[in-house]
Formats: structure tokens, C-alpha cells, sequence
């Protein structure tokens, strides 16, 4: 068995079948992605969308590939014929401009909104007041192209674990209260979208259903 291959047994271990594992594969080579394939993962996460559309071209069609990095409206086409889900959804315009490609590409095209949940000013993502803003604005309900499927969110980097539980139990509690007064044709809340190599654990016990992990899969990022 490979350390890829270890790697996902030993995670898939710790969690239960309804939490949805994204392997984080952003810098990787496709063979690195290839391993982890033939060990049986088929969600992977990319964070820039020229290289996540190389990577698509070249591997296998079951694979659902997510865009989990922040999105500049001018590239949304090069991955609306095939993205699976995009996680970091932080504005109206974006959402139109993801409808306006998925539409001619005659997709519905899944989506999540961020919320910002940690300290760093380096983090994207929506104020709670912003996000109750854009999910209650009508415009969105005319989007027929996309669908709004859950909330994601990253906690501050910082060893403090009572405050990155803070962080992710604010998520789920927005996430939460979002379910329950929130319902229209395209918006269905479902995913929690928390969680990444050193706290996807912490991520899981306050509710997360998805999780994003990287460098324990595969090995510390190359940086280019």
C-alpha cells in the first residue's frame, strides 16, 4: 500500500460514511492523484481552476472535482462544463456569473457559501450579516442555474482549539438557523463544509459533514 493510499485508510477510519472526504490535491501531480484514485477516492478539491482543469482533462470522468479557492469572476467558464461543487461562494455577482456559464453549458451548477469565521484579515468570506443579506435577496431565486447547497468556513490557523471550536460551532449554528427559515427551489441547505488537516477532527465533532484535508493525504504542498 502506498503512504497515499495509508494515508486515506487511515482517515477514512476516524470518519463515519455520511461526511464527505475531499482530498485537497492543489500543487500535486496527477500522479499523486492517480494513487489516490486507485485507492478509491473520487472527490478532489483544487483552489486554482486552470490546474484543475488540466487535471480534469487527464484523468478519469467519475472523478467530482471541487473549486475550494477563492473565485475571480473572468475564469468561472473554463470550469463550468464539469466542476462538481464550489465552496467559497462570497457575493451575488459571483453567484450570477456562475448561473450565466452553468446556463450555457446547461448545467445546475452547486454551490456553497463562505462565511468567515476566523480572525485573519487574510481569510475570505461573508460577515453574518452579509450572508442572511445575500441568501434573502430575491435576485437569487430568479438564478436558475445554480443551486445553494450548504455553507463553508475556515477557522483561524492557531493551535487554540477552544477557539477554533468557537469558530466552527458559530458556523454550525448559523448553519443551522439557515436550514430552518431558508428553503426555495434553488437553495437546499445540506452541507457543512469545516475542517482541514489539523482540525478536521475538532471540525467533525461540532456537526461538519464535509471535510477538506490535504498535506495528511498527500504530504506537505509544493510550492511553486
Amino acid at each position: 500500500m502506498t503512504s497515499i493510499a495509508h494515508n486515506l485508510t487511515e482517515i477514512q477510519k476516524k470518519i463515519s460514511n455520511d461526511i464527505t472526504l475531499v482530498a485537497v490535491s492543489k500543487t500535486k501531480p496527477i500522479s499523486d492523484i492517480k494513487e489516490a484514485y486507485n485507492a478509491g477516492q473520487r472527490v478532489f478539491g483544487e483552489n486554482k481552476i486552470q490546474e484543475m482543469t488540466d487535471k480534469h482533462e487527464a484523468l478519469p470522468k467519475d472523478i467530482q472535482w471541487h473549486m475550494i479557492g477563492h473565485v475571480q469572476t473572468n475564469k468561472v467558464k473554463y470550469m463550468a462544463p464539469y466542476v462538481h461543487l464550489i465552496h467559497a461562494v462570497d457575493s451575488l455577482k459571483l453567484l450570477s456569473e456562475i448561473n450565466k456559464q452553468a446556463e450555457k453549458n446547461n448545467r445546475v451548477i452547486n454551490c456553497l457559501l463562505q462565511l468567515k469565521i476566523a480572525n485573519e484579515e487574510t481569510k475570505f468570506g461573508l460577515s453574518e450579516d452579509s450572508l442572511h443579506k445575500l441568501i434573502t435577496n430575491e435576485e437569487i431565486i430568479k438564478l436558475k442555474n445554480i443551486k445553494i447547497v450548504g455553507l463553508m468556513g475556515m477557522a483561524s490557523f492557531s493551535d487554540n482549539t477552544k477557539q477554533v471550536t468557537n469558530e466552527f460551532n458559530f458556523l454550525k449554528a448559523t448553519f443551522d438557523k439557515l436550514q430552518t427559515t431558508t428553503q426555495f427551489n434553488n437553495c437546499d441547505l445540506q452541507i457543512i463544509s469545516m475542517g482541514m488537516s489539523g482540525d478536521y477532527s475538532i471540525a467533525i465533532n461540532c456537526g461538519s459533514n464535509m471535510i477538506r484535508v490535504g498535506s495528511a493525504i498527500f504530504g506537505n504542498r509544493n510550492y511553486n
